[in-house]
């Protein structure tokens, strides 16, 4: 195993928790080539850890553990196996999780979705690339699965110098599986939904919201109506709102799946959609806004700060008094106290008092690793407009 040196600064970062060291804290190469696994010392020799070497990318060194181990096939069984142990309690509930979650399970760079009994592997780095075909190996010796699947098509593969690509690695090709979320049904495409077939982050935040939601509700940025038909059952009436006709025909395909005969879908940017309905006098008493990430880095928080303030100001105006809105942001770069403050801004500006429920985040199979803050991304406030 070849032996990485890297700078007091960086030793000191994975030593109070992170993960990461970039490429500007590394010393001392050696013969280590990309995607190797790696023994890590810092600058006086001290052992650090065993990581996975990038040569490509500024996330040089992504850890995997701080203590001497023999990284064998028996320890990557083991760790998977972990993960599978601690998701049992959400096995009961539905057949879709996410079984590794990257560093969030100490498995920096990989990531494994469970759809039924179909397996979806994301190898984001060169290392875990690497040892792909091990991984597939033991997923089949553990879990059995009718399929194993890789939907490598994430942009960030590239910054690793990877191709991008999607694939049957194991069994037959599955074109659709059912999944069953809290009793909900939804028809997935692991080889060409959104993510690795679906979004699978906000599953515990359907069922917050459908203890709040009722009378007549307005779902944002439905994509494959997962709010829209959890809170279904609690409201007279639905209308979920999407700019992709593909969303919206799955969301439909859905809603008769489930015989939801209370929702309406429409295609539509939901920027214009808040502000006509605003115009035409329309009220709600639940919103739910659930959009893509607008702030993809540090550069664009900014500009996705005013499209957060746009939609919350209009879905406030909106909503009658005793009104719930369900908020969220997907953007790991927008803080959570930064989300707060927009939203506290709209309602000022919207001129409603406005109580906050409840602060949540991403699904329990999602992980957040201390000292790893980049695991934790989701943000989702329930309020209510009080007048």
């Amino acid at each position: 195993m070849a032996q990485i040196k890297i700078s007091t600064r960086g030793a000191k970062r994975i030593r109070q928790g992170h993960l990461w060291v970039y490429r500007s804290d590394v010393r001392d190469v050696s013969d280590a080539d990309g995607g190797a696994l790696v023994r890590v010392a810092d600058e006086a020799g001290n052992f650090v850890g065993h990581a996975f070497y990038s040569d490509r990318s500024e996330i040089t060194l992504r850890f995997l553990t701080t203590h001497e181990a023999e990284i064998d096939r028996e320890w990557w069984r083991a760790r998977l196996r972990q993960c599978a142990e601690r998701r049992a309690i959400i096995s009961r509930e539905t057949n879709a999780c996410r079984l590794v979650y990257s560093e969030g399970d100490l498995l920096p760079s990989m990531i494994v979705d469970l759809y039924d009994n179909v397996l979806v592997l994301q190898t984001l780095s060169q290392g875990t690339e690497r040892l792909k075909s091990l991984f597939v190996e033991i997923l089949i010796e553990q879990f059995n699965p009718r399929a194993v699947i890789e939907r490598n098509d994430a942009r960030v593969r590239e910054l690793e110098g990877l191709e991008l690509r999607s694939d049957v690695l194991y069994g037959d090709r599955p074109d659709e599986i059912e999944i069953n979320q809290h009793g909900v049904r939804f028809v997935v495409s692991p080889l060409g939904g959104q993510k690795t077939g679906a979004f699978l982050d906000q599953r515990e935040n359907y069922l917050a919201a459908r203890s709040v939601a009722h009378g007549r509700a307005l779902d944002c940025f439905t994509c494959n109506g997962g709010f829209a038909l959890h809170i279904a059952p609690a409201c007279e009436s639905v209308l979920a709102v999407d700019i992709s006709g593909d969303a919206i025909a799955a969301a439909q395909r859905n809603a008769e799946l489930n015989g939801a005969g209370n929702v309406e879908f429409r295609t539509a940017n939901v920027f214009d959609a808040l502000r006509e309905m605003e115009s035409g006098g329309e009220r709600f008493d639940t919103i739910i806004l659930d959009p893509p990430a607008f702030a993809k880095n540090r550069a664009t928080v900014r500009s996705a700060a005013r499209g957060y303030k746009e939609i919350n100001l209009r879905a406030l105006k909106l909503l009658n008094p005793g009104g719930v809105l369900v908020t969220c942001s997907c953007s790991y770069h927008m803080s959570e106290d930064l989300f707060l403050e927009i939203i506290a801004d709209a309602a000022l500006d919207a001129r409603r008092r406005v109580q906050i429920i409840e602060k949540r985040g991403q699904s329990s199979d999602h992980p957040v690793l201390l000292g790893v803050p980049e695991t934790h991304y989701l943000k989702c406030v329930i309020a209510r407009v009080i007048e």
